[in-house]
């Protein structure tokens, strides 16, 4: 296929023909021969700018809620990026709560307590870290969507060798308190005129939080190089009141709840629709090869969870199964 391993004396990459060639950085094994040290490494053939780890985070919906804090959603939707990058896609969905019981975000459950303290704060290394009034506490969700940008960035700029990643915002971050923005080259406010001025030819754009996506196409127009990606990131509120969007944007990693459960898309595969039991495990009932309607699949894991559990399966009523 398009693994093979060689033998190299260090990490590198080169272009060969249309392809890139990267040698992923895990050494899986140190050799001794002629007393020279020779490593092994595993090579991925992609196609140029192309970016797709080894370790995926799995084919099904993240655990919940361990996947926010084992880094399997950023494997996951680093992965999809990567493949669908691959494939030619350069407008890109990204879409997943940016923490864990988001819904209640705003009263600070013990959940986005340490998702703050324990994976934003120490990840961007935010200056203060998260204590209560701290920006972070009160803008829990813009500082995440930073770290999630920081976890994708990589795939979306096409790994070592690859294109510059810009990551730009309408939410409230100062990013002066971040410390550590990994494979992020620049940051600022999206249709800002010092964002529009730093940006640079060939640049990829990671694009938090735009709004509705009836404005997309101006952001491209504002900020982004002919045939460069730019990923939508967790956009809060959707104007179509439907999954993804219709703008011809790839949903390449898609999370989304819904009452009694969840839908999960990760890029080449199908959709997906997933019973949230009282046990806070999902089952998934239902595969869908194109995208299937909001209502439909709604309706779909109501009536399932009805039928099965009645009215006890609610996630916030005590002795209703609450499990939050």
């Amino acid at each position: 296929g398009n693994i093979n391993f060689v033998v190299v004396n260090s990490s590198f990459c080169k272009l060969r023909k249309n392809h890139l060639v990267v040698v992923h950085q895990h050494i899986f094994e140190t050799m001794m021969m002629a007393n020279m040290k020779f490593l092994v490494a595993c090579v991925l053939v992609v196609p140029s700018f192309a970016f797709v780890p080894l370790i995926d985070g799995g084919k099904t919906m993240p655990k919940l809620y361990n996947g926010w804090f084992d880094e399997q959603i950023a494997k996951q939707a680093s992965t999809a990026v990567g493949k669908a990058i691959g494939a030619g896609k350069t407008k890109i969905e990204v879409q997943f709560p940016p923490v864990p019981n988001v819904d209640e975000v705003k009263f600070g459950t013990p959940l986005n307590k340490k998702f703050g303290t324990k994976v934003v704060a120490k990840d961007l290394s935010v200056v203060g870290g998260y204590k209560p009034g701290s920006d972070l506490s009160r803008n829990l969700i813009a500082f995440s969507n930073v770290y999630w940008a920081k976890k994708i960035a990589g795939a979306v700029g096409g790994g070592m060798m690859g294109r510059p990643v810009g990551v730009l915002t309408a939410e409230p971050v100062r990013f002066d308190q971040i410390k550590s923005l990994g494979g992020i080259s620049r940051t600022g406010v999206i249709n800002s005129q010092q964002a529009r001025a730093q940006g640079r030819n060939k640049e990829a754009i990671i694009c938090v939080n735009p709004g509705g996506e009836e404005g997309w196409r101006r952001i491209e127009a504002a900020h982004c190089s002919p045939g460069s990606p730019l990923v939508i990131l967790n956009n809060a509120y959707s104007t179509t009141y439907n999954l993804g969007n219709k703008q011809g944007y790839e949903e390449a990693y898609y999370l989304k709840r819904i009452t009694k459960g969840w839908v999960f898309r990760a890029f080449p595969g199908p959709w997906e629709a997933y019973l949230e039991k009282p046990d806070g495990t999902v089952e998934l009932l239902e595969q869908y090869k194109q995208k299937p309607n909001l209502k439909d699949v709604a309706s779909l894991v109501r009536e399932e969870s009805f039928k099965r559990y009645s009215i006890n399966n609610d996630r916030w009523t005590p002795g209703f199964g609450e499990r939050l």
